[in-house]
């Protein structure tokens, strides 16, 4: 046989085999769909899907089929040694009334001076900053001198009123002697008109240079070019840009005060949580650095637009801040009360996030048994919120029922070992294993 019969021969047995394989695949696939098909279930007959059966339109097209509703996990007692719940560590802790996420909303927030309470100040005059009297972080009164400025626009209005004022003085002379030469016939009404016309004009000019005077924030008195800047609040210097030998005009910044006797905290609230808050909502804010106090106050303003990244809008509690110990930036949380949210639904009772566990697509927490201590019944429950280390239940316990907080996971281990409830955790594991 020659090369190329060789080959040919190599190449018809490949063929044959993988048509071979082929076949063996496809009887084998038939083989075991046909077996899923009818496999018995436990009561002996072919298994059905948890569906129900398909139906038709009134032109016999089949319509999707709907799931059937799933029924409740039954309650399971699980019982345990009194030396097994100390070696697991077993913890029971009561279930609150609403003291998590159902009472409310919890927010990060930050403390923001009260910007009703913020003034920026700004000097009067322009001209040269000659000597600054306050230092950054300093308490100030209203009316303190907290810097000089050396102005020649204050020295000229100075001269000005002066000079106004003692123009005035020497009209009023010539007007009350005038009007003596009128009454003896000395003088004409003419004359009399027009002394009381000039009059007139040294009386406005006068008037003009005291109220410019008054708006540059000085006093008539000698001509001196020192202006003092004062504060304009009871504060704290947050902010200082003014040094000697800085020129300055009317609308420089030297210098921001803040009151801060009260301070804003302000959070972001997501749009979901609108309905959930409101203006008049009451807050209480805490703060890491304070564990052991915490301050009352309400909701003063909600943003009404929603910032288009994040889908949040601030809200702003005032607070009042006795001893100034909050300060500006720093980090707080804000509890939003349930009870004063309009139309707010009572508080679900809150369980800690330990307390569950996962069965299939279901959660169960470990109720304790108070009459048999080691004894705790496994109850399927619907969850809420999560605030924290807290849930809410919607439904399966209530206030004052006693949950396994820690070692829940060894109660659920015990209970697969000894095969309680066995076709209820079947049913519910046959959309999901257990986590």
């Amino acid at each position: 046989m020659n090369r190329h019969a060789s080959v040919n021969v190599r190449w018809t047995l490949l063929a044959a085999s993988a048509a071979g394989l082929l076949a063996a695949g496809g009887a084998a696939t038939y083989v075991v769909l046909r077996t899923a098909a009818v496999s018995p279930g436990p009561s002996g007959g072919a298994e059905t899907a948890a569906v129900s059966p398909p139906q038709a339109d009134h032109a016999g097209h089949a319509l999707p089929a709907t799931p059937s509703p799933r029924a409740p996990l039954a309650d399971v007692a699980v019982s345990v040694s009194p030396e097994a719940v100390e070696r697991a560590g077993i913890a029971v802790a009561r279930v609150g009334a609403g003291a998590g996420a159902a009472a409310g909303l919890r927010l990060p927030a930050v403390v923001e001076p009260n910007a009703y309470r913020q003034v920026a100040v700004t000097p009067l005059v322009s001209g040269r900053v000659t000597r600054v009297l306050v230092e950054l972080g300093a308490q100030v009164g209203r009316g303190d001198a907290m810097a000089r400025i050396f102005s020649p626009e204050l020295a000229d209005a100075q001269a000005r009123d002066a000079s106004a004022s003692a123009a005035l003085a020497a009209h009023e002379q010539e007007l009350r002697r005038t009007e003596k030469l009128v009454e003896i016939g000395a003088a004409s009404r003419e004359e009399l008109e027009r002394v009381r016309a000039e009059h007139a004009t040294r009386t406005a000019e006068a008037a003009s240079a005291r109220s410019r005077l008054e708006l540059l924030g000085a006093a008539p008195g000698p001509v001196h070019a020192e202006a003092v800047v004062t504060a304009p609040i009871d504060g704290v210097v947050t902010e200082r840009l003014a040094n000697a030998g800085l020129n300055v005009d009317a609308s420089s910044k030297l210098f921001t005060v803040v009151d801060l006797s009260t301070v804003w905290v302000v959070a972001n609230v997501y749009e979901r949580d609108f309905p959930r808050v409101r203006v008049g909502s009451p807050a209480t804010v805490t703060m890491a650095a304070y564990p052991d106090m915490s301050i009352a106050g309400r909701v003063s303003y909600i943003d009404p637009q929603v910032d288009a990244q994040t889908r949040t809008a601030r809200l702003r509690v005032e607070v009042e801040n006795p001893g100034e110990r909050l300060r500006l930036g720093m980090y707080a949380d804000v509890a939003i009360g349930a009870a004063a949210v309009e139309g707010a639904a009572d508080a679900a009772p809150v369980i800690p996030r330990s307390a569950v566990q996962t069965v299939g697509d279901r959660q169960v927490v470990y109720l304790a048994d108070p009459a048999q201590p080691g004894r705790f019944t496994q109850r399927e429950v619907q969850l809420g919120a999560v605030s924290g280390s807290q849930v809410e239940v919607r439904s399966g316990v209530q206030a004052g029922d006693a949950v396994v907080a820690e070692g829940s996971f060894y109660l659920r281990a015990e209970r697969e070992r000894l095969g309680l409830g066995a076709e209820a955790a079947h049913a519910a594991g046959s959309s999901g294993g257990s986590s």
